[in-house]
């Protein structure tokens, strides 16, 4: 997933789960079949995306992991650390292998900003 399409998702998902709340921070865990992307730049593209949205200064924590890789042959499951195992077994060397389970983006948490209450306002 292209990283400007997936911080626009991100933003969505954390705003849906705000419900109009202010958030400061949200961490988000990705698996990746291709390319770890670049947490600078999904922190741009978060910032950029959540502009003007009561999640504009939240913090982003990025978790990145390989997606698994399940071996039809050997029947291993092993985490594809490099593009080669998403195309070969890297206990048996089998050919016959397919990504399982998730490779997408899943907000794990969300914290949000206190409330600030009219009488705790300074003027």
């Amino acid at each position: 997933m292209h990283e400007t399409g997936m911080c626009d998702e991100i933003v969505q998902a954390v705003l849906r789960r705000a419900e109009g709340r202010r958030v400061a921070a949200a961490r988000v865990r990705a698996a990746f079949a291709g390319h770890r992307p670049d947490p600078a730049v999904v922190e741009q593209g978060f910032r950029v995306a959540a502009a003007g949205t009561p999640a504009e200064h939240a913090r982003i924590e990025l978790v990145t992991e390989p997606p698994a890789v399940s071996c039809r042959d050997c029947g291993a499951r092993t985490p594809a650390a490099d593009a080669l195992a998403l195309v070969a077994c890297p206990r048996c060397g089998g050919v016959d292998v397919e990504i399982a389970g998730d490779t997408g983006v899943v907000v794990e948490s969300i914290t949000y900003q206190p409330d600030v209450h009219a009488s705790e306002v300074r003027t």
